[in-house]
């Protein structure tokens, strides 16, 4: 068995740039999603040829000083996902269609049961679009405050561009806004504080999108790969003891961890350089998140704020418990983030070159305080509980059970189901705090194979803990936890210290905090591919 290369080259031009870019980084920070029908081929690869010139590369940006012929920072992005109907409907080849995977052709809707979508996550209780014909997905990232009339003129012009294909191709209404009216797009936007900043928060809380994963040939910062990419044998204390994740594990048409090549459609240039998403529209009932924090935090030793890291496996400030294990250690982390962060601002301002190295010194140092950690020293969940939810989603080599050597790689059975993560928060928590209204995330995850990576996540470590020793206790801020307060599997166990005498805090009775409204499976196809599926010169053989 051949091992990949170590350096991936990348053709950056030919990959969508939401999949190696996260927008919200780059300033992006408010969104617009738009599902489209297509009701006649030709006015879809029409409408598809028409978009083209606007698609939103991973290709790097040049700054305002470099040469013309340079690539410009757009003023909004787009790109463009596909339903397997969707490919249909843009009349693919049969030949084509039959080498798509089986989760991506059943489509979200009918693999609910495996996913746990039920009782208030039902589809009856989705947003009506999410219910209709979806071949066609278009996100527009813009500015935030002050600028958002940006994103809205993209918009208008997007929605005059596909009015002239009406009634061939039919934007779909039915998402819901805030008022119970029906939008033909789905908002979203970070969050601000009361001073008018944005901030990293969702409605629990909590700082989101810390980390992300790392993998071979993105051209990304290096320093990025403690924390995102894979811990190797070597000591995890430094930054050679990390390596970054393969390349096919996010995108088609490279080897994976497996060191093969993942499932792809044919002909081969219609898979490689594309990847597969996974669209949730998930409401957040922060009542009721609150209110159970509350109650159960009364007996807890550390109270509400405490209960709410355990759950998590974070402090809401982003500080994990795993090596922050005190709201007065967590604190003083976040500090030294902020202060790290305002002075890389101001740097990168200036012209000072060795001020700039030094701040971003800095940053990278206090950055890998918050994500280059691991549970070798709490296999037993005295600090960070087994079954807490960034445990779950990532186990970062701990499902080893202490044992050295057990696999060639470290975290082996972790770096298959590693996700990219996108997206952004929709709509405004309602004060005082309760569940009703619209307000949540709308998160994209991406990766070569929905059924290795996202399924299995979602079944097995979130809404079941076998893997964990955990028998069915289910992930306590997404599972899917029974509806009501005699419900049996919505349980957790806050382990104590080993050695401490203390018995184990047992939670009970969580209900569901987090219910999907939404959601679908996409193929982000490359530039290669969608010129391909615009052109009708897709050839399986």
């Amino acid at each position: 068995m051949m091992r990949p290369d170590p350096d991936v080259a990348l053709d950056l031009h030919d990959i969508q740039g939401n999949i190696i870019k996260a927008y919200n980084r780059e300033e992006y920070v408010t969104a617009r999603y738009v599902l489209y029908e297509v009701k006649d081929g030709a006015a879809g690869r029409a409408f598809l040829g028409k978009l083209l010139p606007y698609v939103t590369t991973a290709a790097p940006w040049s700054r305002e000083s470099e040469t013309r012929d340079a690539n410009p920072k757009p003023d909004v992005t787009l790109n463009i996902g596909f339903t397997f109907e969707g490919l249909e409907a843009m009349e693919l080849p049969s030949a084509s269609l039959l080498t798509f995977p089986e989760e991506f052709v059943s489509g979200m809707l009918a693999r609910r049961e495996i996913l746990g979508d039920d009782g208030k996550s039902a589809p009856e209780h989705w947003d009506p679009v999410w219910r209709k014909a979806i071949h066609m997905l278009v996100f527009l990232n813009g500015p935030g405050r002050p600028h958002e009339a940006v994103l809205a003129e993209h918009y208008d012009k997007l929605a005059a561009l596909a009015a002239e294909f009406e009634p061939s191709v039919v934007c779909l209404d039915g998402h819901r806004g805030a008022d119970g009216t029906s939008l033909a797009y789905q908002g979203a936007s970070a969050l601000y504080d009361k001073n008018g900043g944005i901030t990293s928060k969702e409605h629990f809380g909590y700082s989101d999108g810390i980390s992300n994963p790392f993998f071979k040939g993105t051209g990304a910062n290096p320093n990025n790969v403690v924390g995102g990419g894979k811990v190797t044998r070597e000591s995890s204390d430094t930054v050679e003891g990390w390596e970054p994740l393969e390349t096919g594990e996010f995108l088609l048409g490279y080897k994976d961890e497996a060191y093969e090549y993942p499932e792809a459609p044919k002909p081969p240039l219609l898979g490689r350089n594309g990847t597969y998403m996974v669209f949730r529209k998930l409401h957040e009932n922060v009542g009721s998140f609150e209110d159970y924090l509350e109650e159960a935090g009364r007996e807890f030793d550390g109270g509400k704020e405490a209960l709410a890291a355990k759950f998590v496996g974070r402090w809401r400030n982003g500080a994990p418990l795993a090596t922050f294990p005190t709201a007065e250690a967590a604190d003083g982390v976040a500090k030294r983030w902020n202060d790290a962060y305002i002075r890389l601002e101001k740097a990168k301002a200036g012209s000072d070159e060795a001020e700039l190295r030094a701040a971003s010194e800095q940053y990278a140092a206090v950055r890998r305080e918050l994500v280059a950690f691991d549970y070798d020293k709490d296999l037993a969940g005295g600090r960070c509980p087994v079954g807490a939810h960034v445990r779950r989603v990532n186990p970062r080599g701990s499902l080893e059970f202490g044992r050295t050597g057990a696999f060639a790689t470290r975290g082996a059975l972790t770096n298959r189901r590693r996700i990219l993560r996108r997206g952004l928060p929709y709509g405004a928590t309602p004060e005082p705090k309760s569940d009703g209204g619209e307000h949540g995330n709308i998160v994209m995850m991406m990766g070569a194979s929905i059924r290795r990576q996202f399924e299995f996540v979602q079944q097995q470590w979130i809404n079941y803990g076998n893997d964990f020793k955990l028998g069915n206790d289910k992930d306590p801020l997404l599972g899917n936890h029974s509806d009501g307060p005699d419900s049996i599997d919505g349980r957790m166990t806050i382990e104590s210290e080993p050695g401490s005498h203390k018995a184990p805090f047992l939670c009970s009775g969580i209900p569901r905090f987090v219910e999907t409204r939404g959601g679908g499976y996409f193929f982000i196809p490359s530039m290669t591919a969608l010129r391909m599926i615009s052109d009708a010169i897709v050839d399986p053989t």
